[in-house]
């Protein structure tokens, strides 16, 4: 069944169902994890030497291929790469490559298989690398019932908004064995750093763990997660490392990543890692107010939990001064869970409750009212 298009150059399944799945979700769902919606966005892979460009991240060179070989001509790319700056164009390519990867080697494939070619080659579509693309896909598409499509998403005051109630992505049945390791989700000087933690070390000898073979723990649905220690060793490990002259307490941030993630290492609903951070504002911070500690090339540093808890800080201390005011713990939580436009104290009580439910799972919390949780 082939899909490659004809000379008027339509795109079949763009819009409607590919192989039995639905094509228009699968392109949203890509470019959010791509570019995060920003149609001028680029990027250049280390290794492969290729740039990427626009909102669905694709090659000039697989363009062209798109455009000379297999006919997908309504728009006249030849020698104009940054035609690919135009989401009508890039989404148009866009389709068109997952037209063909649909269809591989003259055999239907499955949505999986698509997307994870879609992130890393034919070649690499069934391996370890490609899985937590394929796992972060799903976790956005199944948010889009409940996503306004009319919301601009760029925009700081909601770029961090995450609630505990949407949906964690739920791995396929063929991924139910599939373990993810810590090895590959923080670098070497960060696990050295984790097995140096007292409390990390006795529980990852009691789980049997080993040097670089580090799992996380999952669910019954098989979802990795943090457990309560390893979310506390991280922030305390990235706040001494990094915010040591900060005041802010490790277990403010262990507290939000409990309420906003429940410490799944790939996030909840369209919000990435266990801090639920867009990977708009983490760009923002990096660029703009210089946290460069480590590097956000893609949303998919963000499931790092290192990365997420190091960006999660870097915004709550810039929430703390929010236009250059000292801000209450209420605003800040509830502005770094919402966007700071959108905090609103009168609606304040169960979303602080429910924060305050989860700095009682952590040892070092003594409640105090009217004490500052975080100077």
């Amino acid at each position: 069944m082939a899909r490659s298009s004809g000379s008027d150059g339509s795109v079949n399944g763009s819009n409607g169902s590919v192989n039995g799945y639905d094509g228009l979700h699968m392109i949203c769902a890509i470019a959010e994890l791509e570019s995060d919606r920003q149609p001028l966005s680029t990027r250049f892979d280390r290794k492969s030497k290729d740039t990427t460009l626009g909102i669905m991240q694709l090659s000039p060179k697989t363009v062209e291929w798109l455009y000379r070989e297999l006919h997908y001509q309504s728009y006249d790319v030849e020698g104009n790469p940054e035609l690919l700056f135009r989401p009508f164009v890039s989404i148009y390519f866009g389709a068109a490559y997952l037209n063909w990867l649909s269809n591989f080697e003259q055999q239907e494939k499955s949505e999986e298989f698509v997307v994870r070619a879609f992130k890393g080659g034919t070649k690499k579509a069934t391996h370890k690398s490609t899985l937590p693309y394929w796992q972060r896909y799903l976790s956005i598409k199944e948010s889009f019932p409940l996503r306004n499509f009319s919301e601009d998403g760029l925009s700081l005051d909601n770029a961090s908004s995450a609630t505990a109630t949407s949906t964690p992505f739920v791995p396929s049945p063929q991924n139910a064995g599939d373990y993810t390791y810590w090895d590959s989700r923080a670098s070497p000087e960060d696990m050295e750093e984790m097995w140096n933690h007292p409390e990390v070390l006795k529980e990852w000898s009691k789980s049997g763990e080993k040097r670089g073979r580090v799992r996380f723990s999952h669910d019954e649905k098989k979802r990795p997660y943090l457990s309560r220690i390893e979310v506390k060793a991280v922030a305390e490990i990235v706040l001494s490392k990094h915010f040591n002259t900060k005041g802010l307490k490790p277990s403010v941030l262990c507290a939000l990543a409990e309420v906003i993630s429940m410490r799944f290492v790939y996030g909840v609903g369209p919000h990435a890692g266990i801090m639920g951070l867009d990977y708009s504002t983490a760009f923002w911070l990096y660029m703009e107010l210089g946290f460069k500690a480590y590097k956000v090339d893609s949303i998919d540093d963000l499931t790092k939990p290192f990365v997420s808890m190091y960006f999660g800080a870097a915004y709550f201390l810039w929430l703390s001064e929010y236009e250059g005011r000292e801000r209450t713990p209420q605003f800040v939580v509830q502005a770094y869970m919402a966007g700071p436009k959108n905090v609103n104290f009168q609606e304040t009580g169960p979303m602080w409750l429910k924060f305050e439910e989860a700095l009682s799972h952590y040892e070092d919390i003594k409640k105090d009212q009217g004490s500052c949780y975080i100077m």
